[in-house]
């Protein structure tokens, strides 16, 4: 059976993803799409599709480096290039693996014929056999941070850098960034994100007739895919001479001082960072006018364009929904309508210059055709589900009535006796025993949280989080290497060679080298790590304002699990047992998701609560043994579920501690009189217990600058010497903060 790729044109629906790469093929200076969405979309089929509609492209024969031969490239390591004729060959599609190696995607060097021969012996990566062509990602937010950051430094530079003990190569590599993902599974560093041009929602029909369309012809593919291809043949060559006219049109299209003046507005309005936003805007509305067979940038071509680039460059933390407000929008481009060259755009709420073009709102607009079997994409109207929908916003709770958060049960909890089984929240459990739920209440305002980790030295996943053997990182020591050679260890190796000269019969001034000499280093750096929170949504916690700030601790410390690529998960407990709200995952704002919703009420089981984050971290361990888990306890210390409810709890505590788990608890106990029972369960789990006060990374820089500052001023008078006052000895006495500053420093 011949293989042949689905073609593109065979897609049923996905306009906006169409839309999106038809564009980055008209205009390649755009900067390539990135795609969201669910799984089983078609992601991977249309980016594989769009491939063979690109022009081929003319190359230096013999060039591994895909240079070209009208202007090769001066510093091709395969060069020099002498300017002539070259050989024709289709554009490359360029599949980067979510588990490629470094050398892989940057190549390498033969470090062995370097250091014995003196020979630059390179073999390129895949991003040498993207230059000029397509590099695709699939799970992008999955790859991890050290190849993130080589790409990073590719797509800025256009060129790739291979620096290896002395031994350099450059080479250029100008490609187009195509980018798949699903949310669920965690989300891009801002870095990264911005790279990309424009990005799109996906999501499959809901429709039956299309959904069964697409299973028709699936089915069909997959029973002859060299027959269903030639079925679409003719189409893909009507979309490929498309494409081959928008390209020779796009450098006739005019884009006037007014619609870059709407364009600097709208990214001005919604805040986006940096000026990428602002070329990435116009180049794209360019490429639709192109698109459209139109010359002039029209105001539809400015919205259609702001709907693609601007939506993931506005988001400002990792819980904030990609999307525009397409009403705001609307408003700024009617605001800064151009009526006519040079005028204001203040006078610009008139009908505009729509005698000139009148088919921005029509149908044969950037999108062309309504179908979704058409090759062109739909119009700008078409983008009802794409990214830019306010309602991807997550929702946040009201607060309800007073009546929800009586003030009676949290000030009688404090002088409750835990053992009893009968705590202030007693008052929230039905006759069965069940918790009612109370509605759920909103975060507070995150925070910048200070930073947990694990103690010890890992060898996880790398991240931010705690000290690990990596393969970046400062270098520790060298060893032989395991396998193939990674870092090389110049002085150890040379160290371990030099005493054999002798006996290899050295002559010359070359180092005789043999393959047991070899020594890669070992370095450390930052592993990332599995946070499993444990919360407890008992009556005890349900407190309106004592919930709020616990959730907003909470969320707090997801944010800062986001920025250290960490794998979070969520138990809550209340009533009569622990739920796991959300299995271990990547997916940070799915656990804020979850956070957000969560119900309180009922009694406090906690002995369940620990029993169940031990049985999920039993699972995990087997699944991922290399990443280390940080348990964070989030509860007053309370527990009175079930028979003995503090025997079991403290049963459950040291059951935790035996396996070796690092744990911390973060103590919502409140009000005047406090038992002290969240130090009690830290002390059994063998971890730290901190406050909410404690958790912010800003109160605990302000203690250690009050001790530092009132230690400096007292050995500054001290040498001058004048005698300290007594109205200085309570800052001195700050110590007394500052030592339980440096015993919460121990999980930091």
């Amino acid at each position: 059976m011949t293989s042949a790729t689905y073609p593109f044109t065979a897609v049923v629906g996905m306009a906006d993803m169409r839309l999106g790469l038809l564009l980055n093929a008209v205009s390649p200076a755009i900067g390539g799409v990135l795609v969201r969405g669910e799984k089983g979309t078609a992601k991977s089929t249309m980016v594989r599709g769009i491939a063979s509609l690109l022009p081929t492209i003319e190359t230096v024969p013999g060039c591994r480096f895909s240079c070209d031969p009208a202007a090769p490239d001066p510093s091709c390591p395969d060069g020099p290039h002498e300017p002539g004729s070259g050989a024709t060959r289709p554009s490359r599609l360029v599949e980067l693996p979510v588990g490629a190696s470094e050398d892989r995607l940057v190549g390498a060097l033969d470090i062995e014929r370097a250091l014995a021969d003196g020979v630059k012996s390179f073999e390129p990566g895949l991003l040498a056999d993207a230059h000029r062509g397509i590099l695709y990602v699939d799970e992008v937010n999955l790859l991890h941070d050290h190849l993130i950051d080589l790409l990073l430094d590719a797509a800025a530079m256009g060129s790739s850098y291979v620096e290896r003990e002395g031994v350099s190569v450059r080479h250029a590599a100008r490609f187009l960034l195509v980018g798949t993902m699903n949310p669920e599974e965690g989300e891009l560093r801002p870095q990264l994100l911005d790279r990309f041009g424009l990005t799109v929602e996906v999501a499959a029909s809901r429709e039956p007739d299309e959904r069964v369309e697409v299973v028709r012809r699936r089915l069909a593919y997959e029973e002859d895919p060299a027959g269903f291809a030639a079925r679409w043949a003719e189409d893909e060559a009507e979309l490929r001479a498309r494409i081959a006219a928008a390209r020779a049109l796009l450098p006739s299209v005019a884009l006037g001082d007014g619609a870059l003046r709407q364009i600097a507005a709208v990214c001005a309005a919604f805040e986006v960072d940096g000026m990428r936003a602002d070329i990435v805007t116009a180049r794209t509305a360019t490429a639709l006018a192109a698109w459209a067979g139109r010359t002039e940038v029209t105001t539809e071509d400015v919205r259609q364009a702001a709907l693609l680039a601007l939506p993931h460059r506005r988001r400002r933390n990792p819980f904030d929904a990609p999307g525009l407000d397409e009403d705001k929008l609307d408003e700024i481009l009617d605001a800064y309508q151009p009526e006519a060259e040079g005028q204001a755009p203040d006078d610009g709420d008139g009908e505009g210059d729509g005698d000139d073009d009148t088919d921005p709102d029509g149908p044969d607009g950037p999108g062309g055709g309504r179908s979704p079997d058409d090759g062109p994409p739909r119009d700008g109207d078409g983008q009802g589900s794409g990214p830019e929908q306010p309602a991807a916003q997550p929702p946040v709770p009201e607060q309800r009535a007073d009546d929800a958060a009586r003030p009676e049960a949290p000030e009688a909890d404090p002088h409750q006796a835990p053992a009893t089984g009968e705590g202030g929240e007693g008052q929230g459990v039905d006759a069965r025993g069940a918790a009612p739920e109370r509605p759920a209440v909103a975060a507070g305002e995150p925070f910048a949280a200070r930073m947990l980790n694990v103690p010890g030295l890992g060898e996880g996943a790398a991240g931010r989080r705690s000290r690990a053997r990596t393969a970046h990182g400062r270098t520790t020591g060298s060893r032989r290497p395991h396998g193939a050679l990674g870092k090389l260890h110049l002085s150890a190796t040379v160290r371990a060679a030099a005493p054999h000269q002798r006996a290899r019969g050295r002559t010359g001034a070359g180092l005789l080298l043999r393959r047991d000499d070899l020594r890669e280093a070992v370095r450390e750096g930052r592993e990332g790590n599995l946070v499993l929170f444990v919360v407890d949504a008992s009556g005890s916690m349900a407190a309106r304002q004592r919930m709020s700030a616990v959730k907003g601790a909470v969320l707090s410390l997801l944010l800062d699990a986001y920025q250290r690529r960490d794998k979070v998960g969520l138990v809550t407990f209340r009533g009569r047992g622990a739920e796991l709200a959300l299995p271990p995952t990547s997916s940070v704002d799915a656990a804020a998701a979850r956070l957000e919703k969560l119900p309180t009420g009922g009694r406090t089981p906690l002995a369940a609560g620990l029993l169940s984050a031990r049985e999920v971290l039993r699972v995990e361990r087997l699944r991922d043994p290399s990443r280390r888990p940080l348990l964070v306890v989030v509860t007053d210390g309370r527990a009175t579920g079930g028979s003995q409810p503090v025997a079991q709890a403290t049963r459950a505590a040291r059951l935790l501690a035996a396996d070796g788990v690092a744990s911390v608890v973060v103590d919502c106990e409140s009000g005047m009189v406090r038992l002290g029972l969240a130090a009690q369960l830290a002390g059994e789990l063998r971890g730290p217990a901190v406050t909410l006060e404690e958790l912010r990374a800003d109160s605990v820089t302000a203690l250690v600058r009050g001790a530092r500052a009132a230690r400096d001023g007292g050995a500054a008078r001290a040498r001058q010497g004048e005698r300290t006052t007594t109205e200085h000895g309570p800052q001195l006495r700050g110590a007394r903060p500052g030592r339980r500053t440096d015993i919460t420093e121990r999980v930091a």
